[in-house]
Formats: structure tokens, C-alpha cells, sequence
């Protein structure tokens, strides 16, 4: 396994020695997920967070109709998990599958407390990604309230370039809250307009 992308990711916010570095990765559990398996069900405990080196995650919810509504995608580069899950040891509120074959390093709650003593720079690295994570979701409830949903899919397509090409145009379309439908017609519309 190749843990460039994941020292690169980290090396962005704390600069690691090569002690520090091996360490982290000694308490990293590869593990590959084969398109539509499930990392995560809604009612369990999540008890890793997820670094996406291939392929494309996603996390939704679903509703009492049996509707589902993504909340997040996490191509190459990503860290994915149910923030509410892992911090509070509560049931998880939702479901995490691979969108397309992919490989994904596992580090459990576990052993990012241990990493936090061994090496307290990393407290400063996962501060980071949940501000981060934080921010990003208010920014999405804030665009959800106030701006149009072609806007919507244009910030879509600025976050994740890769994968408006990649992914099921449904699942585009509850990322950003319209009907599979209504995003046709949207496209459609948008494509006349260029």
C-alpha cells in the first residue's frame, strides 16, 4: 500500500519527522471496498474514520419513505466518517458506501487517541479537518436556504470536479437537494445555455 497521499494530506496542516510518520502509519488499516459496500450502516457505532486513496465514498441518510439524501461525498484525498458517531460512541445517524471501487485507510477512534499522545500534533491535524467538515456543512445549509438550485450545482462542481462525471446524476441530485428529474431538466437547460 502507498501512504504518499495520506502523508501528503496530513503534511498540508503539521510537518511530521520520519518517526512520527511511520508511527502514524503503523496504526492505519488498509482495506478495499468494492462498488456499493457498505463502510458504515445507519444504527451502528462508527468506530473509524475513513482516508479515501481510490475510488469515491458517500454518506446519506434515508428517510421514512425509503428516499435517500446525501449528505457528503469523499473522493481520493477525503477523509469520511459519521462525526456524530465517532465523537458521541452513538448509534451512527448514517450510512457510508463506496460510490465506485475503491481503497480506503481505516484509523479507529482507539488509535487516534493513542496517536494524540504519542504525537499531540495531531490534535492540531484533526481540529483542522473537523473545523473544516464544520464549516463546509453550514456553508451547505446556508447555500441550501439561499441560493438557486443550478448555483448549488455549480459549487458542487467547484468542490468536486472529479466527480460530476463519475457519479450517478441522482446522487448528485440529493447532494444538492432537487429531484432526479428536475436535475435533467436543469442540465438540459444549462447545456442550451452555453
Amino acid at each position: 500500500m502507498d501512504f504518499d497521499l495520506i502523508l501528503r494530506n496530513v503534511s498540508k496542516h503539521i510537518t511530521l519527522n520520519s518517526r512520527e510518520s511511520d508511527y502514524f502509519i503503523s496504526l492505519l488499516e488498509p482495506k478495499k471496498a468494492v462498488r456499493n459496500e457498505f463502510l458504515l450502516h445507519e444504527g451502528e457505532v462508527c468506530r473509524h474514520s475513513a482516508f479515501v486513496t481510490h475510488g469515491c465514498l458517500y454518506g446519506y441518510t434515508v428517510d421514512h419513505k425509503g428516499g435517500e439524501h446525501v449528505i457528503s461525498f469523499a473522493p481520493a484525498d477525503w477523509w469520511i466518517a459519521d462525526l456524530y458517531s465517532v465523537i458521541s460512541g452513538k448509534p451512527a445517524r448514517m450510512n457510508i458506501r463506496a460510490q465506485q471501487d475503491s481503497e480506503v485507510l481505516l484509523l479507529s477512534r482507539t488509535k487516534q487517541e493513542e496517536l494524540h499522545i504519542r504525537v499531540p500534533k495531531f490534535e492540531r491535524f484533526f481540529r483542522i479537518i473537523i473545523e473544516n467538515s464544520l464549516v463546509a456543512s453550514q456553508q451547505r445549509i446556508i447555500d441550501n436556504l439561499s441560493l438557486t438550485a443550478e448555483e448549488r450545482f455549480r459549487d458542487f462542481c467547484r468542490r468536486y470536479p472529479t466527480l460530476t462525471a463519475s457519479v450517478p446524476q441522482k446522487h448528485i441530485a440529493s447532494y444538492i437537494g432537487i429531484t432526479p428529474e428536475f436535475f435533467s431538466k436543469m442540465r438540459s437547460r444549462m447545456s442550451r445555455k452555453r
